[in-house]
């Protein structure tokens, strides 16, 4: 987990360039990560695990274990709101990436591939510039923002980010930070799940609620399932919560038998 804050150091801070970035000093995350997790209180989210496999399920268990030997105090929590959260993204992901990525048309930006004309050279451009699932998000992207579908889709979607967000705030309110599962099952193999889109996009399922509200989360390996494959458990906090999260990974870690 050192290693984590870190790079993580190495990667923060404020770019001009950039608007989204903050312009205030980036706190050390090496020199907080063996602070530990006493008195901490961490909430175990319901919708975070309900539903995964027994050994995932298993998982989240020793992790709230190891938390709380580690003196943390644990708070079985319900955040309803989260089970909106995979609809929600896969359609305001997508329509980003179709108003982000129309630009690439081999004319004002990204590489051109030749044809006989302006159409042929786009199509030839993006066909080659971008993959499978790349297409297939940039064409859902692309009806969401329809005329007669942005306000049914696209519209309906950003409020659910606010539901998510607000949601977010008010369990941290009551915790310091949250536990969970990270994916319902245990890794699964390369390249099994491609020709499944539905089935890739349902591993997404506790991961991305977090995505729409902007706070930080990281995945911890924390024991084995199924065929003794990884699984993991994630942690999430609100805002410039990094160097509380580290914390409690390194607990993780070392409760899983890493030095």
């Amino acid at each position: 987990m050192t290693d984590s804050a870190l790079l993580l150091e190495v990667l923060a801070g404020y770019d001009p360039m950039d608007s989204t970035s903050l312009n205030e000093p980036t706190p050390s995350l090496v020199a907080h990560v063996n602070d530990g997790v006493a008195g901490k209180r961490v909430g175990l989210v319901k919708e975070l695990y309900e539903g995964s496999d027994p050994g995932v399920l298993a998982s989240v268990a020793k992790a709230a274990d190891a938390l709380r030997e580690a003196g943390a105090e644990i708070v079985e929590l319900s955040i309803p709101e989260l089970s909106l959260g995979l609809s929600a993204y896969y359609l305001i992901a997508p329509a980003e990436a179709s108003s982000n990525l129309a630009r690439y048309d081999g004319v004002r930006f990204g590489n051109r591939v030749d044809g006989a004309d302006v159409t042929a050279m786009m199509e030839a451009t993006r066909t080659l510039g971008f993959g499978t699932e790349v297409k297939r998000r940039i064409m859902l992207g692309t009806y969401a923002l329809s005329a007669g579908y942005f306000d049914a889709y696209y519209g309906q979607a950003l409020k659910v980010r606010t539901l998510t967000i607000n949601a977010f705030a008010k369990a941290y309110a009551q915790v310091d930070f949250l536990l969970g599962a990270t994916t319902p099952g245990v890794a699964f193999e390369f390249g099994t799940k491609t020709k499944d889109p539905m089935a890739m996009y349902l591993n997404d399922v506790f991961t991305i609620p977090t995505n729409l509200a902007g706070d930080p989360a990281l995945s911890v390996p924390f024991g084995t399932g199924e065929a003794d494959l990884p699984i993991g458990v994630q942690l999430l906090g609100p805002g410039r919560s990094e160097a509380t999260l580290l914390a409690a990974a390194r607990v993780l870690e070392i409760a899983d038998g890493r030095p």
